[in-house]
């Protein structure tokens, strides 16, 4: 069985169909199972494993097409996708670290059952260990394999995943650090629902405790000393950074249709004539065009690279990811600030998009650093 690759057509009436919960899901803080599902129904959840293996084999461009239209529609739903979509593209490349049979074996996994996996890294007294640091999440040597304990916080998609690729360090007496594979029913591993956020309320960032969780030994797949992990590699950054800023391109995507639906019905009684026509809103709604049309290009040019052979160095698809979502956060901000108290009332769409456009700042990597690396280069520092 191969999974095919499915037309727009057929994605954009999915993003219409979780579109629908969206909402629902969001006001309740719940896990979209529904949603995830339908994308399992569909194939989506393979899209990015190697044709060998059966999955879709897709490119960055294609996935990163896919999540920009359901990320319109669910962008908690479509955040779960573009992680499954980075895990798979990087650990089935030739050059990974990790045991060929077991990268297959997870390929299939997401094949036969759309299992999920994404990468667990955040820590409550580290942070994000791109910033540097040891984790406090220990994997120590238990015969042949490995027993893990610690605790991991803004695991996006917990309640779905199959699988964590969990960062630890080892207790060696030079201590490495780098990826575990954690399968979800693994004894000792269990989810605490604190996801409690602004945006993107559906995306089950839970924290996940694992607590002596047994691994065989070829489960620690990509272990390293500390210097191995000073230089970010330029597969991982561009796919993460492209499939990120589709994301939230797609959200203002979905804000914008929702902002020139509400300039075309509404008509002031003092006006006698809707909000469309007027020179103003014919300006807003043309920026806004324009942001939408840089991000498009500035993602299908990374793709294309990435596709190619060619990724890019990381900074320049940082500036990718930096550059789209903050021409995506001003689209919607500014179509809030035009539209005023509707903007802000619960019962239109705009309202959400507004909370889920913001969570673009947090994902890695954020300005600050984008722009500090960059200045080092630049300066020779």
């Amino acid at each position: 069985m191969t999974v095919a690759v499915p037309p727009p057509d057929i994605v954009g009436s999915l993003a219409g169909r979780i579109a629908e919960g969206a909402a629902r899901h969001d006001r309740a803080g719940t896990f979209p199972h529904d949603s995830i599902a339908a994308l399992r129904e569909a194939g989506l959840l393979a899209l990015t494993v190697p044709r060998r293996l059966g999955g879709g084999g897709a490119g960055l461009a294609r996935a990163a097409e896919i999540v920009r239209t359901l990320g319109s529609g669910d962008p908690a739903t479509a955040l779960v996708l573009a992680m499954q979509y980075t895990q798979h593209s990087l650990i089935h490349r030739s050059d990974a670290p990790w045991p060929r049979d077991l990268a297959d074996r997870v390929g299939l996994a997401a094949v036969a059952r759309g299992a999920l996996i994404n990468a667990l890294r955040v820590e409550p007294e580290l942070g994000t260990p791109s910033r540097g640091g040891l984790p406090a999440t220990l994997a120590r040597r238990d015969g042949e394999g490995w027993r893990v304990t610690g605790r991991k916080i803004y695991a996006t998609g917990a309640p779905g995943l199959a699988y964590g690729l969990v960062f630890v360090r080892t207790d060696e007496a030079v201590p490495r650090t780098g990826n575990v594979l954690v399968p979800f029913d693994a004894p000792g591993l269990r989810i605490v629902e604190t996801w409690d956020h602004l945006g993107l309320r559906a995306s089950g960032s839970h924290d996940v405790i694992l607590d002596d969780v047994p691994i065989p030994g070829d489960h620690a797949v990509d272990l390293r000393s500390l210097e191995g992990w000073k230089r970010p590699d330029p597969w991982q950054q561009a796919w993460s950074c492209a499939l990120i800023a589709a994301l939230y391109d797609g959200v203002a995507r979905a804000a914008q249709g929702w902002f020139i639906d509400f300039l075309r019905a509404r008509r002031p009684g003092g006006l006698g004539a809707p909000l469309a026509s007027l020179p103003r809103f014919h300006d807003a709604v043309g920026e806004n065009e324009r942001l939408l049309h840089v991000n498009a290009r500035l993602v299908a040019g990374l793709a294309a690279d990435v596709d190619g052979g060619r990724p890019p160095p990381p900074r320049e698809s940082g500036f990718v990811k930096l550059t789209v979502t903050e021409n995506a956060i001003a689209v919607v901000q500014g179509a809030a600030e035009l539209c005023g108290n509707a903007a802000l009332s619960r019962t239109n769409s705009l309202e959400r998009h507004l909370r889920d456009v913001l969570c673009a700042r947090i994902h890695w990597p954020q300005a600050d650093a984008v722009r500090a690396a960059a200045g080092k280069i630049a300066l020779g520092a």
